[in-house]
């Protein structure tokens, strides 16, 4: 699979998919927490409402880290990344009148942690994997 670079040298679609998977990693959370809390009211609509303070967030965690400069390193990318993610997404939920109860940080914290930094562990083992087998 070929590697689009763009003139700074910067990979473009490692940072284009991590984005994505970011960004549907978030959606799902949200979709996860929005069904467990009204399952008989599911819908695209509810589930956007409430990832959308999240993403927001996200955004801006990719940018304050520089995130497409190495979008897959757990540490250096993924743990700006769900840091800037929940802090930003909660001020968010404050700001808006929206529930930030202890619990649901502590679940949104935790949760956000396996999937933005985890998948980002996985995928640098992959690697270290790949390379020991060459």
């Amino acid at each position: 699979m070929a590697i689009d670079k763009t003139e700074t040298g910067v990979t473009v679609r490692p940072a284009v998919i991590a984005l994505l998977a970011d960004a549907a990693l978030v959606t799902l959370f949200a979709g996860i927490g929005f069904a467990t809390h009204s399952p008989d009211a599911v819908s695209a609509w509810g589930i956007a409402m409430t990832a959308w303070p999240f993403l927001v967030a996200l955004a801006v965690g990719w940018v304050v880290s520089v995130a497409w400069r190495a979008p897959l390193a757990p540490l250096r990318t993924g743990v700006p990344v769900w840091l800037v993610t929940v802090s930003g997404g909660m001020l968010l939920r404050v700001l808006l009148g929206q529930g930030t109860a202890l619990p649901f940080v502590i679940v949104a914290t935790v949760t956000l942690l396996v999937l933005l930094v985890g998948w980002r562990l996985i995928a640098a083992g992959v690697r270290r994997a790949r390379a020991r087998a060459r």
